[in-house]
């Protein structure tokens, strides 16, 4: 998250403790709304993911997991890890809550676990765009497209292990961290995190962005029925709210590296990045999520799935990729495959 914490000697801590309290300054705890955001989040983001990878596995032709799979598989993994980390960790040692009414004790393991989560959330948002991307590679087999998937998936890589690594040695030694908050005087020195937040927010937007106009620009060249081809944009354009979160998150992050109470003027920046990470995951999942509800219920998302629209070559439709489907099975691969990349049938067809 990019995530810095000034430091506070604890006698100024405790000096501010006393003048807020003899100025019967009223107590702030926003601790409850981060742990709920957290945990129906994350429930909610879980059981999605969970719910496509078992719709991939056991209701889908190939009855098996595409390289796109796996990658949101490791991601929930980590993202498991993270709703333990921000509850047990952050709404535990005081998030939300001003950083004098905390006892000095919490302070250090406040910021050690600002720093695992700060990890936690470079590592996962290059592994979603790069599920993203690959998930592309499946639905446009055009030349061009592919070409310029491929290098979007190597920067996903590039920037995400680039980022990973300067947080790790963003304060020497790496205990600078948190040792600021109980050592004094601090010995030890960290980069300016004002510029590390904002290269990482601002290069993550523009990703986002990329990979939203990307395919829309392949959409609208496709030769589909309307109809299909407004429910086709709908599914890319949704991704657009992942970039709307980024932005909240970006500007939430302008002075992070400047605060004097930094679990309470944090709790934005870690709202925000839980909240990126989670929808960030829902959107990736959202073609197989259609397909389960047109499943579920096939008279009301299957409007308009009985004509056949051909015309997909140009711009994005997937190439054969395997075993000649029966027949008999026909419809299932249409209906459980489509925008799902995952067919011998044409991808779009039935949106």
């Amino acid at each position: 998250m990019g995530y810095l914490l000034t430091f506070h000697a604890p006698e100024t801590i405790a000096t501010k403790n006393l003048t807020e309290t003899a100025c019967s300054r009223p107590l702030r705890d926003a601790s409850s709304q981060y742990s709920i955001m957290n945990i129906v989040s994350g429930v909610i983001t879980v059981i999605v993911a969970t719910g496509r990878l078992l719709f991939r596995r056991f209701f889908t032709g190939k009855g098996k997991l595409g390289p796109d799979d796996w990658i949101i598989s490791v991601v929930i993994i980590i993202g498991i890890a993270g709703i333990v980390v921000n509850q047990v960790g952050l709404v535990g040692h005081g998030i939300g809550k001003d950083i004098w009414t905390l006892p000095a004790i919490e302070l250090p393991a406040f910021a050690m676990y600002f720093f695992i989560m700060e990890v936690i959330y470079l590592i996962e948002m290059p592994l979603i765009k790069l599920s993203l991307s690959l998930f592309y590679l499946y639905v446009f087999p055009g030349t061009t497209i592919r070409r310029l998937l491929i290098g979007t998936a190597i920067f996903n890589v590039i920037f995400g292990v680039a980022f990973v690594i300067t947080a790790m040695v963003q304060c020497i030694p790496l205990n600078y961290y948190w040792a600021q908050y109980y050592d004094y005087p601090p010995e030890g020195t960290c980069v300016d995190l004002n510029k590390f937040a904002w290269a990482n927010a601002g290069m993550s937007l523009a990703v986002d962005l990329w990979m939203i106009i990307l395919p829309l620009a392949q959409v609208r060249r496709l030769n589909l029925h309307w109809k299909k081809k407004i429910g086709v944009i709908f599914m890319f354009v949704m991704g657009a709210f992942v970039s709307v979160v980024s932005l909240l998150r970006l500007k939430s992050v302008i002075f992070f590296a400047n605060l004097i109470n930094p679990t309470w003027d944090q709790w934005n920046v870690a709202w925000w990045s839980t909240m990126e990470v989670n929808i960030g995951i829902i959107c990736t999942c959202l073609p197989t999520v259609r397909l389960m509800l047109k499943r579920m219920f096939p008279r009301i998302f299957s409007i308009g799935d009985g004509r056949s629209i051909a015309g997909l070559s140009q711009a994005g439709g997937a190439p054969p990729r395997g075993a000649e489907t029966p027949a008999s099975s026909m419809e299932l691969s249409t209906t459980t495959l489509a925008m799902d990349g995952r067919s011998d049938e044409k991808p779009f067809e039935n949106v």
